[in-house]
């Protein structure tokens, strides 16, 4: 296999102009500042390199172009959208094309009838959902950087989000994507039929491979009816166990939330120094459950999550229909991530264990924190079992990094002794990539650089990235 071991070291002074010619000046950049901001996503300690140049495409002919001219001369290409990703997915490798796409901000066409859209992948997320929304449809995928994070993004890393519990992942929702392939062909995969299985599923192989099978250019959409106004319950707990056992225990009653997700006192007070929004509260975990069913069966469902809340030690349980009481928590919920970014360096994790481990992964990283002498912030879906322990140190400390590093390859050892996966939906980039070859055996491993060589055979696309270079021996 040709990989981006095998790439010939692209010059600084290598030659644009073929490239320039093909896409516009206008969309050509060089300068070394710009290039800089482009050069890593907001994985805090994912290495990353010096681009050669970036491009800013708006159409899809010129992202074809582009890559076309990468491949002719063997030039690594890394797309990338709003930069929000966590793993160092969209990191540069030196003398990479950085080819962003968050001009291709068109909702291009809705289908009422089939419940479909057909957008370009710089959309934002949340103005996806807004667009839909005035047709009474609703796009359920919903990651907390919705408000930043762009579909294609959220198609690279088959992102997940707060309501994927209960409606999926982004993979659930993709009809059908235009690409361009390595080669710098245009072509499209899946199909907008209710029904379709002709050929491999080219389409799923592509959601979640982090632009190194191909670069996706526009996607076809499922959408839903808009759901019913939620009701939210939320409990306070003293200790992670009683809120693990609270997770368990919903899910063993056959309660399936709209929404289900833990906040520590660490992210709420986070919150709370930055945006001043009086939701500290005297408590170690809050979890935060959503029922979408409408009429009597919303409020049996409510009623079923906090008599679950109760018996599993909540301290204390509230029910609320109220939309701007519900949407101050969740607002908690988007921005712990942020906020705690402003505490200090972030390595963030992004594990998933079975249902039924839940509580005994949130005692193990308490444990964890506590031998390593690292302060864990915890924020997760744990409807599904998707946790993000957020392990803070403090600016230029390199001892404190050093523990924090330690405590997150024992969290992924943590996890897969648990039956679990090293990323639920950040992907895996770069930090991932020593827990990826852990966690799959070396025959799947292979079948992955069996599938890299035949759509990159020359290693261009997103190279180091998702899969580990293979050994040659």
């Amino acid at each position: 296999m040709a990989d981006d071991a095998t790439l010939p070291p692209t010059r600084a002074d290598t030659d644009l102009s073929a490239l320039v010619a093909a896409v516009g000046a206008d969309l050509v950049v060089t300068d070394p500042d710009v290039l800089a901001s482009y050069a890593h996503d907001d994985a805090e300690w994912a290495p990353y390199g010096r681009p050669l140049a970036l491009v800013r495409p708006e159409t899809s002919e010129q992202v074809r172009a582009a890559v076309a001219w990468c491949a002719e001369h063997r030039v690594p290409v890394i797309a990338r959208g709003a930069g929000t990703g966590l793993s160092g997915g969209a990191n540069a490798v030196d003398g990479a094309l950085m080819l962003s796409l968050e001009r291709m901000t068109r909702v291009l066409e809705v289908s009422t009838v089939e419940r479909w859209v057909r957008v370009q992948p710089g959309v934002v997320n949340d103005h996806l959902r807004a667009a839909v929304a005035e047709q009474g449809l609703w796009y359920p995928p919903d990651p907390a950087s919705s408000p930043w994070s762009t579909i294609g993004g959220n198609i690279a890393t088959n992102a997940g989000g707060m309501c994927c519990v209960k409606y999926g992942v982004t993979g659930d929702y993709v009809l059908e994507l235009e690409i361009v392939t390595a080669a710098g062909e245009l072509t499209r995969v899946g199909r907008r039929t209710a029904k379709g299985v002709a050929g491999y599923d080219l389409c799923s192989l592509i959601v979640g491979s982090e632009g190194t099978l191909a670069i996706v250019t526009e996607a076809v959409l499922r959408l839903r009816p808009l759901p019913a106004e939620p009701i939210t319950v939320a409990g306070y707990f003293t200790s992670v166990v009683d809120a693990g056992n609270a997770v368990r225990a919903v899910a063993a009653a056959g309660l399936v939330p709209s929404t289900f997700e833990l906040v520590d006192k660490h992210c709420l007070a986070a919150v709370d120094a930055w945006k001043h929004m009086g939701l500290s509260v005297e408590a170690e975990i809050v979890l935060i459950a959503r029922t979408d069913v409408p009429g009597d069966g919303g409020l049996a469902e409510a009623t079923g999550l906090v008599q679950c809340f109760e018996e599993a030690g909540a301290t204390f349980v509230a029910q609320s229909s109220d939309p701007q009481e519900s949407e101050a928590l969740y607002a908690a919920r988007r921005l712990a991530y942020p906020a705690v970014e402003r505490l200090g360096p972030v390595l963030t994790e992004d594990v998933c264990v079975p249902m039924a481990k839940v509580p005994e992964m949130l005692s193990r990283i308490e444990e964890i924190a506590q031998r390593y002498d690292v302060t864990i912030a915890n924020v997760a879906h744990v409807g599904d079992g998707n946790l993000h322990p957020l392990l803070i140190v403090p600016p230029n400390d390199e001892e404190a990094k050093a523990h924090a590093q330690a405590a997150f390859e024992e969290v992924i050892t943590a996890t897969l002794q648990m039956g679990g996966t090293v990323t639920g939906e950040h992907g895996v980039g770069l930090l991932k990539l020593p827990g990826l070859l852990r966690e799959l055996s070396p025959t799947t491993l292979a079948m992955h650089h069996a599938v890299k060589a035949a759509l990159d055979p020359h290693g261009i696309l997103n190279p180091g990235k998702v899969i580990p270079v293979p050994d040659p021996s």
